[in-house]
């Protein structure tokens, strides 16, 4: 080779940035492969994304308790937080019985993978319900969101409130949000989990005239305005263009 050609290949190598120097292709391996299967997303595409979160126990006497946590992430988030807000109400009732029913098994329910939605019943006159919403929505740009109402729960935080009707615990263990309600007069108990890729509802009614609920909603917004056709085929042309250094 002329010496001239070698000056050209070295002022091009020099001129390359210390990383793209440095870049060395790393080999991605069939399992880290499975997991992303499935889970892509163009870039941008979601623009706001929000989870809401709310349980609640009403025994005979009326009196009720509760709570609710929400998370919202949009582009102008700085660090997602989960806020959460209680609630307890006075009844006017006169139903106070000890509640005397007996419920047995259950272990298996705390492997249980993906939603799973449990009600388990030893008592009369009494509703449970649980609701799993998925709402996804396309829009030009994020829905506008309030001022975020509540305490902030972070990280090994547990928030809880008590009344007549029972108590309420809120906690974050670092990978997941969880709100169980413990009733009175031993009347039963809710759960309501969300961790390890998982959503668990279950509730135990052990005494009569209960009313239980465990909500939890997910809202997804997309973008509408996609990009175009040759935006993306130019995306592509890119990629190939990697062949030829054997990448």
């Amino acid at each position: 080779m002329k010496s001239s050609n070698w000056l050209v290949a070295a002022c091009l190598v020099a001129s390359l940035p210390a990383h793209a120097q440095l870049f060395k292709p790393i080999e991605v391996k069939d399992n880290e492969l499975a997991e992303l299967r499935g889970r892509y997303v163009m870039p941008g595409r979601i623009i706001s994304f929000g989870v809401v979160m709310s349980s609640t126990w009403q025994n005979g006497n009326g009196d009720r308790i509760g709570a609710t946590a929400s998370l919202n992430v949009q582009q102008a988030t700085f660090k997602p937080q989960f806020y959460v807000s209680t609630f307890k109400d006075s009844g006017t009732g006169t139903s106070s019985a000890q509640g005397t029913g007996i419920v047995t098994g259950g272990a298996g329910l705390t492997t249980t993978q993906g939603v799973t939605q449990v009600t388990r019943a030893a008592g009369d006159y009494n509703t449970a319900y649980n609701n799993v919403e998925i709402n996804v929505k396309e829009s030009n740009q994020a829905p506008q969101v309030g001022a975020p109402h509540g305490e902030v729960l972070a990280a090994g935080q547990t928030i809880s409130t008590f009344n007549n009707a029972g108590s309420v615990i809120i906690s974050n263990n670092g990978s997941g949000i969880q709100m169980g309600i413990q009733a009175n007069n031993n009347q039963g108990n809710s759960m309501q989990r969300l961790a390890d890729g998982g959503l668990m509802q279950t509730t135990t009614l052990l005494g009569g005239h209960n009313a239980v609920s465990n909500l939890t909603q997910l809202n997804v917004v997309l973008r509408d305005n996609l990009p175009t056709a040759g935006a993306l085929n130019c995306n592509l042309d890119q990629l190939k263009g990697l062949r030829i250094s054997g990448y």
